[in-house]
């Protein structure tokens, strides 16, 4: 079945119609400069002008390997890509969070300052029904990441040209300082390609919102 596409305020009524008392987990996925980050918050705070404290974000990022890690593992220059997560830990906190027996849970969220995910950065109360999951290989067909499909109820892509992705991300590191040089190895080396795989590889999601 084709996904519909939608906008921010109708995925907002959405999920809050589809809340009914047990925790609800939205995954917004998408290539890396797509959004995600900002749709996550945005759509949390049209939720929350409904039903106020019902909502939280869990941004996969959080479960990025560490760089001394990836540097014994010889990855640190594909930092990013699909295996330079910790998917087993992020899939027991999506466990965790759907069992729903504890008053607050705390989640690791990534600095991107320091390029380094903080633990128990972010803290996650019972209130919060609804749990908005962003990251980019959230609906990968292939494992491990396939094996989150069944903690989401509802999946949402975020269309961007890839001209707007390479745009958008250029802007990001030149932000963070990076030289002419750098920026396109890390747009061409890694970024892009990361992004492509996540176009081409992701299932067909619930709903689409074009970004």
């Amino acid at each position: 079945m084709a996904s519909k596409t939608v906008d921010i305020t109708e995925l907002a009524d959405l999920l809050t119609a589809r809340s009914n008392g047990s925790r609800l987990v939205a995954a917004v996925a998408g290539a890396p400069g797509s959004g995600k980050s900002t749709l996550a918050e945005t759509l949390v705070a049209e939720i929350e002008t409904r039903r106020p404290g019902i909502a939280a974000i869990l941004p996969m990022d959080g479960y990025h390997y560490d760089d001394v890690l990836l540097d014994e593992m010889g990855r640190r220059a594909r930092k990013g890509a699909p295996d330079t997560f910790d998917v087993g830990g992020y899939r027991h906190m999506l466990q965790r969070l759907r069992a729903d027996n504890e008053a607050t849970v705390a989640v690791p969220v990534f600095d991107r300052a320091i390029e380094i995910a903080r633990a128990g950065s972010r803290l996650i109360s019972r209130e919060a029904r609804i749990i908005v999951t962003e990251g980019n290989y959230l609906l990968l067909r292939e494992p491990p990441w396939s094996e989150l499909r069944s903690l989401f109820d509802v999946t949402v892509f975020i269309d961007v040209p890839e001209e707007v992705l390479r745009e958008r991300l250029a802007a990001r590191w030149n932000g963070y300082g990076m030289n002419a040089e750098a920026i396109r190895a890390k747009l061409e080396e890694n970024d892009l390609p990361n992004g492509r795989r996540v176009i081409a590889e992701s299932i067909e999601p619930d709903f689409r919102v074009k970004a």
